[in-house]
């Protein structure tokens, strides 16, 4: 062998891509796995799937007061699943979600009842209460190390028991009383609970601003630096912590993010009833946390987007009235939810693994 061919550095190397063909490492993937990497791929189709087959089980359903009233319960589920959402991917949970929202509405109500104050001032404090909450779950989360599971889960007990006992000391019932009369109310109403006309139909102000949050929470996500700190921390906060991400920041401002969402429905759940019964707010943290899931955000953080939930929640607004105008008996919710459930969890774990393989 001569000194040339020794010193030849092409030897051992693959042959180089012929005229038309691409390196493997740089070839651009087909459209189709580009789509299915989006987490909110599978979501929209499953939502498009759902719709059609209730469109054809329940006639009624086309109706648009119908529509509109799929639409309301979204957006009741939807507000909350937004900024749940954001903390999945940031790699937290928060089980206190449903109860929070009970909370922040007790407060308000017995606050301005109980001391004859403007209805705002009631809703200024509630707000406090609840990034509060949010601010000491997130605190006790990056100072313990602890699983958010286990520190929302003691808050949700807690939360449950002083809903149900203060409730009782001061009103003498489980039920907040009537504060339709109170000055502010009708002002307050029509920001968290009105309607409007469109088309002879009446749609409800909940679901303008659902999609309004949806909007902002997926700007934060794509065109900020705090929405790369979002998934960072969601990937590998020791990793983002390295790079100069500041996680605990991060960490407990998106569990005040899920504050803010439960006290806006919070207003809205009091406005709408002029009441709030103290027990309710049990089992929506589920709601949530599931509308978030099916909407592709995994269990492990680091994954997910604001569109995702936003579908996920429709899924559930649709199943949840479709099988009332299809007469069917309502306890069968509970079994598509669990369906839902699993299938986009399956669905999810198909996507990711089609989405990278080469």
């Amino acid at each position: 062998m001569s000194m040339a061919q020794q010193a030849d550095p092409t030897v051992g190397r693959p042959p180089a891509p012929g005229p038309g063909q691409r390196d493997g490492r740089t070839a651009r993937r087909p459209l189709v796995l580009r789509l299915l990497a989006r987490p909110e791929v599978g979501v929209f189709l499953g939502a498009l799937a759902v719709l059609i087959f209730f469109l054809i089980a329940a006639p009624s359903v086309r109706q648009g007061s119908s529509m509109a009233t799929v639409l309301y319960q979204s957006s009741t589920i939807g507000i909350m699943a937004l900024p749940v959402a954001l903390l999945m991917i940031g790699g937290e949970f928060d089980l206190s979600a449903g109860v929070a929202v009970i909370t922040s509405a007790l407060t308000a109500s017995m606050l301005s009842y109980q001391l004859t104050l403007n209805v705002w001032t009631g809703v200024i404090v509630a707000l406090a209460v609840s990034l509060a909450i949010g601010f000491l779950n997130g605190w006790m989360v990056v100072r313990t190390g602890l699983p958010s599971f286990l520190i929302t889960l003691g808050t949700f007990l807690i939360l449950q028991g002083v809903n149900l006992a203060v409730t009782k000391w001061v009103t003498g019932n489980v039920a907040t009383d009537d504060i339709s009369d109170m000055d502010g109310f009708d002002q307050a109403k029509k920001i968290f609970a009105s309607s409007f006309d469109v088309g002879g139909v009446q749609v409800q102000i909940t679901v303008v601003w659902w999609l309004v949050f949806a909007a902002l929470a997926t700007w934060v996500l794509l065109r900020t630096r705090y929405g790369n700190w979002i998934f960072a921390v969601g990937g590998d906060k020791e990793s983002a912590r390295a790079v100069g991400v500041p996680v605990r920041f991060t960490k407990i401002s998106l569990f005040m993010l899920v504050g803010f969402g439960a006290w806006f429905i919070g207003m809205h759940n009091l406005f709408s009833f002029n009441t709030v019964q103290s027990g309710e707010g049990v089992g929506q943290e589920l709601i949530y946390i599931a509308a978030a899931v099916i909407g592709g955000c995994l269990l492990t953080g680091g994954y997910g987007s604001a569109i995702g939930p936003v579908f996920g929640a429709f899924m559930f607004g649709m199943v949840n009235q479709g099988i009332v105008y299809a007469g069917w008996n309502p306890d069968w919710f509970k079994a598509f939810l669990g369906v839902m459930l699993l299938g986009a969890v399956l669905i999810n774990l198909w996507v990711q693994r089609t989405a990278t393989r080469r």
